[in-house]
């Protein structure tokens, strides 16, 4: 009996590409492109910053591609680059914010003891153009997170990177990672259920 593994494309690529194969060049590319670039556009903050270490970092990937070392591993081992290429970046950015958001700015239950809610717009008759604002407020909310909740919380729930491998890209312990990530998802759904109060 055939046991049929799934292998996520990018680690097909990424071995292919390891032994030689150009032609695995393209999917490769095509795959990692608009994740490296949204995870960038979130982190910087910036469209200018996000597309040239977007570049960057798809520059960096193919000139060290011989590093990569377990193909398995190769989206933590591409957001680790891009990781590291956003935070040169935020260092010499000219868009760098003047001060960092202390990490407890954002935790909820600063302002009353209120359990937060947040709205089901599905069954409102303006839905669609509600989902598409909540959409929006979900991208000013990400953008608005310190880096160090934002990173983790693109990571997990945008990239759908492990625990561990989130940890290993941020250099963190993967305890670290389980409270950064309910820290940030917290502060998340504090920011969108104060848009759908106003929005009410």
């Amino acid at each position: 009996m055939t046991t049929v593994s799934r292998i996520a494309p990018e680690v097909e690529w990424a071995r292919r590409l390891l032994a030689g194969d150009e032609s695995a060049f393209t999917p490769f590319v095509e795959s990692f492109q608009h994740r490296i670039f949204q995870y960038t556009w979130l982190m910087c903050g910036q469209r200018e910053d996000a597309e040239e270490v977007a570049q960057d970092t798809l520059l960096k990937i193919f000139e060290s591609f011989d590093q990569l070392e377990d193909p398995e591993r190769v989206k933590a081992w591409v957001f680790r680059i891009a990781k590291n290429y956003c935070l040169m970046k935020r260092r010499k950015s000219v868009f760098a914010p003047d001060r960092e958001l202390s990490l407890d700015e954002l935790l909820p239950g600063q302002e009353g003891d209120r359990p937060i809610q947040v709205a089901d717009t599905s069954e409102l008759p303006e839905g669609r153009v509600l989902r598409q604002e909540l959409s929006e407020e979900l991208e000013r909310a990400m953008r608005a997170l310190p880096d160090t909740y934002r990173s983790v919380v693109l990571l997990r729930d945008v990239e759908d990177l492990s625990t561990a491998d989130t940890a290993e890209v941020l250099d963190l312990t993967e305890d670290t990672v389980k409270q950064r990530l309910h820290r940030g998802r917290l502060a998340l759904r504090k920011s969108l259920a104060a848009y759908v109060e106003k929005a009410q």
